[in-house]
């Protein structure tokens, strides 16, 4: 079985060949303006533009924590916007990532990538504002996406990121 791949560099120049998906972690309200997805907006404006709009239409779509859109911005690279995370500050109910949401994310995605041939590249994905720990989402990771034979890359940019 393959492995996760981990490398020093920016999520959003995913490396190697073939069709490449950028595994991302959003919110469940509608906010876009801090974190990866600012790298995202720097590439291309296309998955701000579907996440607002999808958040927007909710009541007709399947916007909710689980939910993955999948949004074209090159000929061979895709941005997948999964909402993983119930809210965006740390309250009384804890962090916001929830592992679950981004359990049922990974499992579309997995589906997605599977039906395009994909490799999947992602920062580490609900651990930087989401608050979440490596050491939870990871075995996700390994379990929908690594165990279904999807390539992993994982990008640490800078400094390794908080376990």
């Amino acid at each position: 079985m393959s492995e996760i791949t981990y490398i020093r560099g920016d999520a959003t120049t995913p490396t190697g060949k073939g069709v490449k998906v950028i595994a991302h972690v959003c919110n469940d309200l509608g906010g876009w303006g801090k974190g990866f997805v600012l790298a995202l907006s720097r590439r291309w404006p296309e998955p701000e533009k579907a996440y607002r709009t999808w958040h927007r239409d909710r009541a007709n779509n399947d916007f909710g924590l689980g939910a993955v859109q999948l949004v074209r911005v090159e000929r061979y690279i895709w941005v997948a916007n999964m909402i993983g995370q119930r809210g965006t500050r740390t309250g009384s109910k804890g962090v916001p990532v929830r592992y679950e949401a981004i359990d049922t994310a990974l499992g579309r995605l997995a589906d997605e990538a599977t039906e395009r041939g994909a490799s999947v590249h992602m920062p580490r994905i609900g651990c930087g504002l989401a608050g979440g720990k490596w050491s939870r989402v990871e075995p996700l990771i390994r379990e929908r996406l690594v165990g279904r034979g999807v390539a992993v890359t994982v990008y640490d940019h800078g400094e390794t990121a908080p376990l």
